[in-house]
């Protein structure tokens, strides 16, 4: 099976691209909030986070500007973990991923539920940098970059898709870089 989707091309390290300045942030301040159209809505702290089960995905990783990095190592907690413990309803179709620094992306709830999807706070075997997220970072291997959110302190579990930050600017609302789904045509 090809491992590079169209139109893309490999680099040796991941590019970090941020909307803007990214405040500081005390992981003994850090708090994960699951929002949205759940049963048990749940703000985590750093140390509850860290307890809930794990996982490790070695994965390619496709940025939307066209590079594509080979078999990046993410260890964090899977998804699913999180849809556990709070129970979305039936009707939802979208997670809205929300950074500290304001930035958006909206995630198909089917992609957000892929096993090697996951919250991720280490890389290639060592803690998150700051550039790529830190202290947790949206991994969805199955989508283009912009979708594996940096920096979450919200997961928003919605019915309804709601835009994100590229969204509204013209970006595609799924991103499979299978299909090129780079912007709306």
């Amino acid at each position: 099976m090809e491992r590079l989707p169209p139109g893309q091309r490999w680099v040796e390290h991941l590019i970090p691209y941020d909307i803007g300045p990214v405040p500081g942030l005390d992981v003994a301040r850090y708090r994960l909030k699951l929002t949205g159209a759940v049963a048990q809505p749940v703000e985590l702290t750093w140390e509850q986070f860290l307890a809930l089960p794990h996982t490790q995905v070695r994965q390619d990783f496709h940025c939307v500007t066209g590079w594509s990095v080979r078999d990046l190592e993410w260890e964090g907690v899977p998804t699913r973990a999180v849809v556990d413990l709070v129970r979305p309803q039936a009707n939802v179709r979208w997670v809205l991923a929300v950074g500290r620094e304001g930035y958006t992306t909206n995630v198909p709830y089917d992609h957000f539920l892929l096993e090697n999807s996951l919250l991720a706070h280490r890389l290639n075997g060592k803690p998150l940098a700051s550039e790529n997220g830190a202290p947790v970072r949206l991994v969805v291997p199955s989508l283009y970059a912009w979708k594996s959110a940096k920096y979450v302190v919200e997961l928003r579990f919605m019915p309804e898709m709601r835009r994100g930050f590229w969204e509204e600017r013209g970006y595609h609302d799924v991103g499979d870089p299978w299909e090129e789904q780079r912007r709306w045509r």
